[in-house]
């Protein structure tokens, strides 16, 4: 056999069993290494090139659009036209009441009863959007409930599981039609039952007031047995066991175990579903008005997002409807910072 000398010791090795300097194969290593790196990383961007495509096409471009169109007045037929502030001056301005006589110093200091909005429509359906929030910690609350009832081990739990959480995946056009029946003031059952206890029921989606309760309702029933309700259930089911049994041999009642365990367990998936929650009912309301009341009765029903639908393919007012937008996503950034900044604290993401 060929006989060499190995550079690092100085002995002799037989051809065939003797490797190459250390260097020399320390540099293959990490040319593999590298190639196998390169290639993973050639397969990573191709899956994530498309979507960001799909992102960069569908949703940062009409984004930063519509922030151009706010500043333009613009019907989709004819060229924009730059105006400046104006459509946002429209949307938030006021002017005083030509008409007022401010006689006293008392006039004076309630001068905002004298200011006249520019867009008046626009404050009542903020009003509008809020009021329907109010169904937000209502819903939270019944989806809780609904947690703690479908946590049970019961026969047959996961059946009535299911067909709780039915409503929430249900077409939304099959839904208001049932409800629209329910609410018929003549022949819906509603009324029916509320007129077995000698109660004559109001028309309910034809009433300023009972229009807005009619919709919370609706969307309670939709919603309580829902995805909400699932984010509780898997935040129950991770509780640990311990805690329980410690409480019970310390003689604590089911109140006393939900106040001082369950509740501050649960506060990281109620911090998050409140905060989801305040976001879609800003961006909501529109598929639920437009179906049962379009928007009425008198624009009792009508949202920020409804207001934004009409001025953009209604009346094809496309920069006052992106100034609309774009306040949306302010009053949104804004609403969920105060909420990080006074919720997070009270959020308990560990038992002590």
């Amino acid at each position: 056999m060929d006989k060499r000398i190995d550079p690092s010791t100085g002995d002799q090795a037989v051809s065939g069993y003797y490797n190459e300097p250390p260097e020399k194969g320390l540099q293959l290593i990490k040319r593999k290494v590298f190639s196998f790196v390169n290639r993973e990383s050639v397969v990573g961007y191709c899956f994530v090139i498309p979507n960001f495509v799909g992102f960069l096409v569908f949703t940062s471009l009409p984004v930063l659009a519509s922030l151009l169109l706010s500043f333009t007045s613009w019907d989709l037929f004819s060229t924009p036209q730059f105006v400046g502030l104006r459509n946002f001056i429209d949307i938030f301005g006021f002017s005083a009441d030509p008409t007022a006589v401010l006689a006293s110093w008392a006039d004076y200091l309630m001068f905002w009863n004298y200011l006249m909005p520019h867009d008046p429509e626009f404050w009542k359906y903020l009003y509008n959007t809020a009021f329907l929030m109010l169904g937000i910690p209502l819903g939270m609350i019944c989806s809780l409930l609904m947690a703690i009832i479908m946590n049970r081990k019961l026969r047959g739990i996961y059946f009535f599981r299911t067909i709780y959480f039915l409503p929430s995946i249900s077409s939304l056009v099959a839904v208001a039609l049932l409800w629209r029946w329910i609410y018929n003031p003549d022949y819906g059952l509603l009324n029916a039952l509320l007129g077995f206890i000698g109660i004559q029921g109001p028309s309910w989606l034809n009433h300023t007031v009972w229009a807005k309760i009619s919709l919370i309702i609706m969307g309670l029933w939709s919603g309580i047995g829902g995805y909400n309700m699932l984010l509780y259930l898997a935040a129950l089911q991770g509780i640990p066991q311990h805690l329980y049994e410690a409480a019970d041999i310390d003689g604590a009642n089911a109140w006393q175990k939900f106040l001082h365990i369950t509740f501050p367990m649960l506060s990281p998936t109620t911090f998050f579903i409140f905060i989801m929650s305040v976001i879609g009912g800003f961006q909501g309301g529109f598929q639920m008005a437009y179906l049962m009341t379009r928007g009425g009765p008198a624009g009792s029903t009508t949202t920020i997002e409804y207001y934004i639908y009409n001025n953009a393919f209604t009346w094809f007012h496309m920069g006052k409807a992106s100034a609309l937008a774009w306040f949306l996503f302010l009053i949104i950034f804004v609403v969920t910072l105060i909420n990080w900044k006074y919720g997070g604290k009270k959020v308990q993401y560990q038992y002590i």
